[in-house]
């Protein structure tokens, strides 16, 4: 099955090399305003298929998105000096008016998978212009978030992160909820579970692994510019997901209806994904302080997307 990536920079490029690894679809398409780095980027990764799995990737234009069954939207521009948040959604949402059309008109079909931030608002943006139905425009949310918080739970109890079964909820960003409340390693509560193995998680170990996951980005971007492999990572897994109808629960961003009375908001919840996009939506039980913080996230996101300009 074919995929289409637009935006051949670091996250498109990343998400390409993580689906060739992984053995994702059959075909990848990437598209760029820039055609030569598009081109380079696909004959990079199509030399490591000798090492992976068999996999067509390839730089083409619009045109050649027609049958992809995902378009994943890594397309955007950069934080200018002194630019207001407002400012540099408003001028992404101009990127996606240019580009969410001809994916559209090229592939209709397609499930839209936005990885340009801020990802919950450029979510929106990517619904309101393509008119497509929630459930199939999914932002990549806090997936990243998530496999953050299982990395470090699975460090600090010595277990393998994929024992770790816990979520970041909310906004990809300063006001994401940490869901400590009903986190689990294996089929025991994560706190039960790490008093049994010596490691408890008392409230100073909480904030230190909530602001490790919450700043992760900055330390990265302090190092090297920008964060691209993690993200990679989680657009193939849901690009997977979805094109192996999995019915996979996946911390991804979607339009909401309502949360903690907050309605039409863009954020991440639990949510099933399959080959329709987005088939289910999840609503895991939260404590008193879990709660508040997450309507705290959907307000601020919600009061950033009535302002946008889409």
């Amino acid at each position: 099955m074919k995929i289409g990536i637009v935006g051949a920079g670091q996250v498109g490029s990343a998400a390409a090399y993580a689906m060739t690894l992984m053995g994702v679809g059959s075909e990848i398409v990437l598209v760029d305003a820039n055609a030569d780095l598009a081109a380079a980027q696909a004959q990079d990764i199509v030399h490591a298929t000798p090492y992976a799995h068999p996999m067509v990737v390839r730089a083409g234009g619009y045109g050649a998105l027609t049958g992809a069954a995902v378009v994943v939207l890594a397309a955007g521009v950069s934080q200018k000096p002194g630019e207001s948040r407002l400012e540099l959604l408003d001028r992404n949402a101009e990127v996606f008016r240019q580009i969410v059309g001809r994916v559209m008109e090229a592939a209709p079909r397609a499930i839209l998978l936005v990885a340009s931030n801020p990802v919950d608002l450029m979510t929106y943006a990517a619904q309101a212009i393509s008119g497509l139905p929630s459930s199939r425009v999914i932002g990549s949310g806090t997936i990243l978030d998530t496999a953050r918080f299982r990395q470090l739970l699975g460090a600090h109890l010595g277990i393998a992160p994929q024992s770790v079964h816990a979520n970041v909820l909310g906004e990809h960003g300063d006001s994401e909820v940490a869901v400590w409340s009903s986190a689990m390693a294996g089929t025991v509560p994560i706190t039960e579970f790490a008093e049994q193995v010596g490691t408890p998680l008392g409230h100073d170990v909480r904030t230190r692994i909530a602001g490790e996951v919450r700043d992760a980005a900055q330390t990265i971007i302090r190092g090297k510019g920008a964060t691209w492999f993690g993200i990679g990572a989680g657009l193939a897994r849901i690009a997977e997901a979805v094109l192996g109808d999995e019915r996979a629960v996946l911390s991804v961003s979607a339009m909401t209806d309502e949360v903690a009375g907050v309605r039409e908001v863009p954020l991440s919840l639990p949510r099933i994904v399959g080959s329709g996009g987005i088939v289910g939506e999840l609503r895991p039980p939260l404590d008193t302080d879990e709660r508040a913080a997450l309507k705290a996230s959907a307000e601020q996101i919600a009061g950033l997307a009535r302002q946008m300009s889409v």
